[in-house]
């Protein structure tokens, strides 16, 4: 029953026409929870399941039998819940050529990279690929891929961005024509095919146990990923006990860092850009109260850098922090920059990938935009403006993430990246000093050119 192969699932995440074949010897039935330490876990997600009292559980009649309230959404475990797995029996054949079909070429630092994600997977060990915003990450998983699926060895590919899982997908398709890629997401309509090379949102690692022989985790420092203690259990819980786990993000967080420099977790770092550019480095502008003079048109430093943009025919775009408050002065651009063709995207916008491509099709002067397009977006000739950049939802990570959108194509290796702030922060200097470190790096290794 190849539907429950390394995954654990409830009846009802299960379709009708399966359940005839629940009954089969190799089909598994397990606890919706696991007794640990004296609590009750959530099977599914591991957190902890209080009793729900003085309610009676309409299933098994018990009093405090309570169910687990973070994945909820999935469906309902309760404590006299069954979950149905089988095994994952790696029905895969060995292959004795590659079915690599990208033709690209690999820098030598991609190289090298793509050499260590190898042996990862040979010595089923956990490495981190951190890799600055435009280095060319998908590629270097090529090869590593190709040796994996030349195995017979399940593998899985996930991020916390559904915008970046459907990216993917393509690609992998493209590299990969031989193997059919399952795509797994919430909204997705597509039945369920059991695959050897599976793109996943995060969230639908949570249906996995014991699955993948690798397993790689991308934008790991993304949200909600990197702040949600029960995905990186599920990150776990669904890959085999010998198996290898890849990280990659261009911006890990200081707990990662310090693993990096204290030796406790392996770490391949590409500093460069594969066009051998510099990152552009941000610099940051106090300005006193934006938020009132902008809703005023009043004339201050961020408006005379959007004008002089425009003036000089330069794509830009705006990072905001909140949509509530970028909605009101949209009404006000439309009176202070008559002439000019501009979009505000956020994150429930229903137009927003139609907005994107606009702008990347160069039929929008700027696009304004909340931390939703802080990555996972490629513009070929752009600015960046971040105003407000001292609000708590820039994070280090995020304003490197939005730095790392300007200079990225070999045309136009450069672009303007300014933080307008009222005060100083923790954030905006770690970020700065995150991408000239990555700079410095880069020319210590010889791998940027400044002519």
């Amino acid at each position: 029953m190849d539907y429950l192969y390394g995954r654990a699932l409830l009846k009802q995440e299960i379709p009708e026409k399966y359940w005839p074949e629940l009954a089969q010897a190799d089909v598994k039935t397990l606890s919706g929870v696991i007794e640990q330490g004296g609590k009750w876990l959530c099977r599914r997600c591991q957190s902890v399941v209080q009793p729900i009292e003085p309610n009676y559980c309409l299933t098994c009649g018990e009093a405090a039998c309570g169910y687990c309230t973070q994945c909820l959404q999935m469906g309902k475990v309760k404590r006299c819940s069954t979950f149905y797995h089988v095994p994952e029996p790696n029905k895969f054949p060995s292959l004795s050529c590659s079915q690599l079909a990208w033709q690209g070429t690999l820098s030598e630092q991609q190289a090298t990279a793509a050499q260590d994600i190898i042996e990862t997977i040979q010595q089923r060990q956990t490495r981190l690929l951190w890799a600055v915003a435009g280095a060319g990450k998908t590629e270097m998983l090529f090869e590593g891929i190709d040796y994996a699926l030349q195995q017979g060895l399940r593998i899985g590919l996930a991020s916390p961005r559904v915008d970046v899982c459907l990216e993917l997908a393509p690609r992998l398709q493209s590299a990969f024509p031989d193997h059919p890629v399952a795509l797994l997401y919430g909204s997705m309509e597509e039945p369920y095919q059991y695959r050897q090379l599976t793109i996943a949102t995060t969230h639908q690692l949570f249906r996995f146990q014991d699955a993948f022989d690798v397993l790689i985790i991308d934008e790991i420092d993304a949200f909600p990923y990197h702040n949600d203690r029960a995905l990186q259990t599920a990150t776990q819980k669904a890959r085999k006990p010998e198996s290898a786990l890849i990280y990659l993000s261009a911006t890990p967080d200081q707990r990662m860092q310090r693993q990096v420099k204290r030796g406790k977790l392996l770490a391949t770092i590409l500093p460069a850009r594969y066009h051998a550019h510099p990152l552009p480095v941000p610099i940051g502008k106090r300005c006193g109260n934006w938020e009132t003079a902008l809703l005023n048109g009043t004339t201050n430093i961020i408006l005379r850098k959007m004008t002089e943009l425009l003036n000089q025919n330069r794509c830009f775009l705006v990072f905001v922090p909140n949509i509530q408050w970028v909605l009101q002065w949209e009404q006000q651009l439309l009176e202070t920059f008559p002439e000019a063709t501009f979009a505000v995207v956020y994150s429930s916008d229903p137009e927003r990938k139609e907005k994107v491509l606009k702008m990347r099709e160069g039929k929008l002067d700027f696009l304004i935009s909340t931390t939703i397009l802080e990555r996972g977006v490629t513009f070929k000739n752009i600015d960046v403006l971040v105003v407000g950049s001292d609000d708590r939802i820039f994070t280090e990570s995020s304003l490197v993430q939005i730095a790392g959108r300007a200079g990225r194509s070999p045309q136009f290796p450069t672009g303007d990246v300014i933080y307008y702030y009222t005060q100083w922060t923790k954030a905006m200097k770690r970020a700065i000093k995150q991408i000239k470190t990555m700079n410095q790096l880069a020319r210590k290794r010889g791998l940027i050119n400044d002519d």
